[in-house]
């Protein structure tokens, strides 16, 4: 596992480089910050459904740069985020998963055009503490996400993603999120 993750991380981190203007995310830029905002679904599906509602919010800041992933246009990202819980809800104590966390990801952009994309992405990281919905404080993220850019350096976000150890703990609940996100290019 130790070797899976060293391969990822250094993947991540040494993507080769892109002209900026050929980058549906951030147009002519080659920097990106993002404040993204979202609700907690609870589920365990990989795109989780948003039927189960429930206190439990995401905060979170990230700073990405272009890049390709096999001529793919794609961004590689450095993520800070905090998950924020309310009370009890589906057997659920909401308040015991308010934990910040850091994660390194990479967005691939499917499909665009001129002023919009579509993106995937994927990602992995550490919460900081452990605790029984996930299990381990190794996380991996996936994430769906539909932007446009209003602007040359504006664009907003609609997305969904979930955060789960990868079955590498005994407990594995997984957390969703739907959200919004505003990037701003420079």
């Amino acid at each position: 596992m130790k070797k899976i993750l060293v391969f990822l991380l250094m993947t991540l981190a040494t993507g080769a480089g892109a002209y900026a203007g050929t980058n549906p995310f951030m147009g002519t830029h080659e920097h990106q910050v993002a404040l993204y905002m979202a609700q907690g679904v609870d589920s365990g599906f990989l795109v989780p459904p948003p039927t189960r509602l429930v206190p439990f919010y995401m905060l979170q800041m990230q700073y990405s740069q272009p890049t390709t992933f096999f001529k793919i246009p794609a961004r590689q990202s450095l993520n800070f985020g905090e998950t924020v819980g309310f009370g009890e809800k589906y057997h659920w104590d909401w308040d015991k998963y308010s934990i910040p966390m850091i994660f390194f990801s990479e967005d691939l952009a499917l499909a665009y055009g001129d002023c919009w994309y579509f993106s995937v992405g994927a990602g992995v990281g550490f919460q900081a503490q452990q605790n029984e919905r996930i299990g381990s404080k190794l996380l991996f993220q996936f994430k769906v996400a539909a932007g446009i850019r209003m602007t040359d350096a504006i664009a907003m976000e609609l997305y969904t993603q979930h955060f789960s150890n990868g079955n590498t703990a005994p407990e594995n609940y997984s957390y969703g999120f739907y959200g919004v996100g505003l990037t701003y290019n420079f």
